[in-house]
């Protein structure tokens, strides 16, 4: 009896261990990236560094933070890349003048009209998105796939190809200041990362502290259940759309400003960086799982992972492979995590079955009586 005791502890502290590294991979790879990073490149942990590298965290974040919504409602959102680029167009277009042939004149906005109008653009793109999927029951991979061609061709046309540049203003015009997304810091902190915290704080309190965060997360979960609940299930997957659209064009305003240039093509492929944030920091892909916390250590790992190749020189071909290599394994082990989780759930649900068919089989009849 007390080798059986023993042996069901040990197997409860292994199984802990194990759930522990499985659950804190995000944390824990971050770890580890600094300490290998910090042992061949003795530049990698100063100050100045890391607050470089959270400057492009930043970016990684808030769209990751976006694209977090979207995966807890089970679904998924292609157009943050494209529209992070046509955000920035815009943003550059106004700056340049509005010229208005009708009156004769050149409309100069300032600045916060600028970033109004910008954010205000990706709300209506994320708007269509989650109109289609949940008006129309477009799946989400191909409404913000054709999503994603349909906005990088706007901003191509815009600007013929090119890229919009000086955008730090006219101090005669009234329309300066855009630099100070880009290059400004409060007590030595970039603007852009605290433009991060900031929403981390904003999305994490909705999540966890609002009724809309309890809808999410049950519509993510089970749609239908949720929606036989009262959920107002089309009302949820329509805003978490609009929110990524809008963390989209934050982020494509804050990379505007730090390049003092916009350029139609900004922003491609992170549609799939946004995706990886979320997914190594741990939220499902079938929705109702994940967290802003898992999501922002995912961004980090991506971003100082990635900064870290540079600054020991790794080739760009060799960054794409170690990267992917981090990504297919963060979602191994989302496999694993959820997989275990799901694993008690269907031996219970057969078990309730089996126990419902043989209730409602006839009795044996007795052998040997009439």
């Amino acid at each position: 009896m007390t080798t059986t005791i023993t042996t069901i502890t040990e197997n409860k502290k292994k199984l802990s261990i194990t759930k522990l590294l499985i659950e804190g991979r995000a944390f824990l790879a971050l770890i580890l990236i600094i300490i290998v990073f910090s042992m061949l490149s003795p530049n990698y942990l100063t100050t100045g560094n890391l607050l470089i590298m959270a400057s492009h965290v930043a970016i990684y974040a808030i769209l990751g933070m976006g694209m977090l919504l979207v995966v807890l409602n089970g679904g998924i959102d292609l157009s943050v890349g494209s529209t992070l680029g046509f955000s920035a167009v815009i943003a550059g277009f106004l700056m340049q003048g509005v010229p208005l042939n009708i009156f004769g004149v050149v409309l100069y906005p300032s600045v916060p009209v600028v970033v109004i109008i910008s954010c205000g653009v990706g709300a209506a793109i994320g708007f269509v998105n989650g109109f289609l999927i949940s008006r129309f029951n477009v799946a989400p991979f191909v409404a913000t796939l054709g999503m994603l061609y349909v906005v990088r061709g706007f901003a191509l046309l815009m600007t013929n190809g090119l890229t919009i540049n000086k955008l730090s203003g006219d101090s005669e015009l009234g329309n300066t200041g855009f630099a100070w997304l880009g290059f400004n810091r409060i007590f030595n902190i970039p603007i852009g990362v605290l433009i991060m915290g900031i929403i981390a704080i904003v999305l994490g309190l909705i999540l966890s502290r609002s009724v809309f965060g309890r809808w999410l997360y049950a519509s993510g979960g089970n749609e239908r259940a949720a929606e036989l609940s009262g959920v107002p299930v089309r009302g949820v997957k329509i805003w978490v759309y609009v929110v990524s659209g809008i963390c989209a064009s934050i982020a494509g305003l804050i990379l505007a400003s730090t390049l003092t240039s916009a350029s139609p093509t900004a922003g491609n492929t992170y549609e799939l960086t946004a995706i990886a944030a979320v997914v190594i920091g741990g939220a499902s892909l079938m929705g109702g799982r994940g967290s802003v916390k898992g999501t922002l250590l995912g961004a980090f790992v991506i971003g100082f992972l990635s900064d870290g190749l540079v600054i020991v020189g790794v080739s760009a071909y060799w960054q794409m492979v170690f990267i992917g290599a981090v990504i297919v394994i963060a979602v191994l082990l989302n496999s694993v995590q959820y997989g275990r989780r799901r694993r008690p759930a269907a031996r219970a649900k057969s078990a309730t079955k089996a126990a419902t068919s043989t209730s409602n089989q006839e009795p044996p009849t007795p052998v040997g009586k009439n």
